[in-house]
């Protein structure tokens, strides 16, 4: 199993009026050369989660991070105009914050962010502002939404039974 350390969300950039089936996620990415969607999962408008890619294959949705993170992908993400905008429905974010959860439970201390928090720091301050982002993707604060989750994980990381988890993984060769 492959070491994750990071979930990364991300949009569609498919606008509000438009719907984006999996099939067709899947062709785009196809067209872009990748073998397959490049997501681990994808959140209908409905709720409805789609695994895209097994979590054992590294995504291919963040470049210079994929190896050790899982990435997820709503539909939507620009408005009706085509602008960068907040577009879930309140069945895609109560569907993220369930996966998230789980996908911490199964990984804990993992850090939470969007595809434009993994922008370069130009300026070189420590932080990605929105004049240094690449895109807009996936158009909401991420890391200020899941953070409580993000927190949660990282105190149960410190658990007595984590701890007994992780010597026995180290002990088998694995982290």
């Amino acid at each position: 199993m492959r070491i994750i350390n990071l979930i990364v969300v991300h949009c569609s950039a498919t606008r509000g009026d438009c719907t984006l089936s999996p099939e067709d996620l899947d062709r785009l990415h196809r067209r872009r050369g990748f073998n397959g969607t490049g997501y681990h999962y994808y959140i209908r408008k409905d709720g409805t989660v789609h695994l895209t890619r097994p979590i054992e294959r590294v995504g291919a949705h963040a470049k210079g991070f994929n190896a050790h993170s899982i990435g997820i992908c709503y539909e939507g993400g620009l408005d009706c105009r085509g602008r960068p905008a907040d577009t879930r429905t309140s069945a895609q974010r109560a569907t993220l914050r369930q996966l998230i959860g789980q996908l911490q439970e199964k990984f804990p201390g993992c850090r939470v962010c969007g595809h434009r928090d993994l922008s370069p720091d130009l300026n070189g301050n420590g932080e990605i502002e929105p004049e240094e982002w690449i895109k807009s993707c996936p158009c909401f604060e991420v890391a200020k939404e899941f953070k409580e989750l993000e927190e949660f994980a990282i105190k149960t990381e410190n658990t007595e039974e984590h701890r007994v988890t992780q010597h026995i993984k180290e002990q088998k060769g694995g982290k």
